[in-house]
């Protein structure tokens, strides 16, 4: 996968050389570049901002020095070894909600750019240009505000390159962990089976893998039932199986009045 960034503060990137996703970019699974947009401009000042239409607070970031990284990172014409063009993405409050499934969506793209906006964002015009050659998609991490788009694409990095083959030792791993099937992860123990008068529960040490599975399944249901009954009632009927429905009634939770059990 090939990823573009343009900041103008491509410091703040230094961590991707960290961790499994710097691994992943040591090995060529991940061919990333960070750009500053500054170099993008030609005044003396370096001038990437000015005062928004209609007045108002803040700042806006001025559409020719966009213009020219997107034509110089997404050329309007494809290159002689047939690139495909990328897919632009824009972190923005306003943005569609960031998911697993949308990680999983964008890990099979061959080339990602990331515009990481500042102030009170891009000018529009930037976006909706863009959108007449690539694909254009505006993304949020939540209902809050942050500085800048660099944070959103740290974290959206992060979700998408631990997708990608090769990138985690045991690929497994994302079989079970939260979100992969609608459910948060259930909890999760190690040694010493002790910890200051906390017990690791008995059916993890029982070597029982069918006891366990169903443990981890209950816990799994009930914690995602506290803390996102969003996401149970997102769960197709058929999902729920007696024993699912049984363990959120002991827990208190009702699942939706239309499931039937089977």
């Amino acid at each position: 996968m090939r990823v573009d960034i343009v900041s103008i503060f491509p410091e703040y990137f230094a961590p991707l050389d960290l961790s499994l996703i710097g691994k992943a970019r040591a090995s060529g699974t991940v061919r990333l570049a960070v750009h500053d947009l500054r170099t993008w401009t030609h005044d003396v000042h370096r001038t990437v901002d000015d005062t928004p239409y209609g007045g108002g607070p803040g700042m806006v970031m001025r559409p020719e020095p966009w213009g020219e990284a997107l034509d110089a990172l997404a050329p309007h014409e494809l290159s002689p070894d047939g690139h495909t063009l990328p897919r632009l993405l824009v972190p923005s409050p306003a943005g569609v909600p960031f998911t697993q499934a949308m990680a999983h969506e964008l890990a099979v793209e061959s080339h990602l750019l990331f515009a990481c906006g500042r102030y009170e964002g891009i000018d529009q015009r930037v976006l909706d240009h863009a959108a007449g050659r690539m694909r254009v998609t505006e993304v949020s991490l939540g209902d809050y505000v942050l500085f800048g788009g660099e944070v959103a694409v740290l974290v959206i990095l992060e979700a998408v390159t631990r997708l990608l083959p090769g990138v985690l030792g045991n690929a497994g791993s994302l079989d079970e962990e939260s979100h992969a099937h609608g459910l948060l992860e259930a909890p999760m123990y190690t040694k010493p089976a002790n910890w200051r008068g906390h017990e690791v529960p008995e059916v993890l040490r029982s070597g029982d893998h069918g006891r366990i599975a169903r443990w981890r399944r209950d816990e799994a249901l009930l914690r995602t039932a506290s803390r996102r009954p969003d996401m149970i009632a997102a769960l197709p009927a058929e999902s729920l199986d007696k024993r699912d429905r049984a363990a959120l009634d002991r827990g208190g939770f009702q699942p939706r009045a239309g499931d039937v059990a089977k």
